[in-house]
């Protein structure tokens, strides 16, 4: 096991420094995109039911769309290799069957085991109303952004999450029906062009209580 030292983890987790701007020459391949992305949805989900869904804003053109849309955060997306949109799909129970037909064919479930599961989780999940299933796909596809931004670091790139976006017209503008698909998070990604901006954290014991 290794042992990290009192200041390691911040470096090799996530540097919680704000990017705002980023050095406009470096570009992200597509294939580094995949791989950063596949090691991303390596984290967990509900039911593994996998509800993120990723829409990669790197061209000059689809930026400019997506500029009047986060009005706030226009130096990450002028100057950032690509914005990366996560997306959670309402209707990500419709991949159920592939996603466990996959674990069987794998040696990972039986098809016993794959069809009981199948029986169970797809009713359950149709029968979830539109909040309870917003919050779902919210959660896990969070998990996944938290997860792409430490991969990002470990590719050697900077990632800052955005907030601040027009929510009820993302999914329209690049394509999506905004009734399936909740916007969840931007991620601006690149190489940081600048320091960045600092930020504190409370001490562990303020927000931590132990029964």
């Amino acid at each position: 096991m290794t042992t990290l030292k009192n200041n390691d983890f911040s470096d090799i987790a996530y540097n919680r420094k704000s990017i705002r701007v980023y050095d406009e020459t470096v570009k992200i391949s597509q294939e580094e995109m995949l791989e950063m992305i596949e090691e991303a949805t390596l984290a967990p989900s509900s039911v593994n039911m996998q509800p993120w869904r990723f829409v990669i804003v790197e061209s000059d053109e689809e930026k400019a769309n997506l500029k009047p849309l986060i009005r706030f955060n226009t130096r990450q997306n002028d100057t950032s290799s690509a914005m990366i949109l996560i997306f959670g799909d309402m209707l990500c129970y419709e991949f159920g069957e592939e996603i466990y037909d996959k674990a069987v064919a794998e040696g990972k479930m039986s098809q016993e085991v794959r069809d009981q599961q199948i029986g169970a989780i797809i009713p359950y999940y149709k029968n979830f109303t539109k909040a309870q299933m917003n919050d779902v796909v919210k959660i896990d596809s969070s998990l996944a952004a938290m997860q792409l931004m430490l991969s990002a670091r470990a590719h050697g790139y900077d990632t800052n999450p955005i907030g601040g976006f027009e929510a009820d017209q993302l999914a329209a503008a690049f394509g999506l029906d905004p009734e399936r698909f909740v916007p969840v998070m931007v991620l601006s990604i690149g190489k940081a062009a600048e320091v960045g901006y600092d930020s504190v954290r409370l001490a562990a014991d303020k927000f931590t209580t132990f029964k």
